[in-house]
């Protein structure tokens, strides 16, 4: 294998540490790495990449998306969430579920630990699974913000203009060329 000259000026853009300064966070970071280069299981890389992303890209996961996910899942399969979970008031009936996540919403850990599951910790999965055996990783939506509506990569031809006036109302500078002109 050679040097790769025509590209010999790009930077590796992959982050080797996380931009936030959470004591907690980069303590999960110094585990995982840990994990990722003493076990065979790509898990704990995915899981040590995910720890090292930003925040647009942790999008949250609500509690009818792993209810949805869960659907032919064995009872002991624990959910990963590399985010936060949050709380759906649809979802009636709260489903019996472990859950491993960075945060969750105080509605959504009351509702599963009353159901009969478990809101873990990423430090309490480590010493349960530290391989990732019988777990299934779960993201949210990241193109769900308001900011990618107006990408023109991402949405063709149905991209939303900026605006200068916020909301769905007729009036504002927007508008004003669209009016009839009044009767003399």
């Amino acid at each position: 294998m050679g040097i790769d000259l025509a590209h010999k000026h790009r930077k590796n853009t992959n982050r080797k540490a996380p931009n936030s300064e959470d004591p907690y966070l980069l303590l999960l970071v110094r585990l995982y790495r840990f994990l990722a280069r003493r076990t065979e299981s790509g898990f704990n890389r995915v899981v040590l990449k995910r720890l090292m992303m930003s925040r647009i890209h942790r999008p949250v996961v609500s509690l009818s998306n792993v209810k949805r996910h869960l659907a032919n899942k064995s009872e002991n399969t624990i959910v990963v969430v590399v985010g936060t979970v949050v709380d759906d008031e649809r979802v009636l009936e709260a489903p019996k579920v472990n859950i491993c996540a960075l945060k969750f919403s105080q509605a959504v850990r009351e509702r599963i630990t009353k159901a009969g599951g478990r809101a873990l910790t990423f430090d309490q999965l480590a010493l349960e699974r530290p391989n990732g055996e019988n777990t299934f990783l779960l993201q949210g939506a990241r193109h769900n913000r308001e900011a990618c509506r107006h990408f023109a990569g991402l949405r063709g031809k149905s991209t939303v203009p900026y605006t200068r006036t916020r909301g769905h109302t007729n009036r504002g500078p927007e508008r004003s060329h669209t009016r009839k002109k009044s009767h003399k």
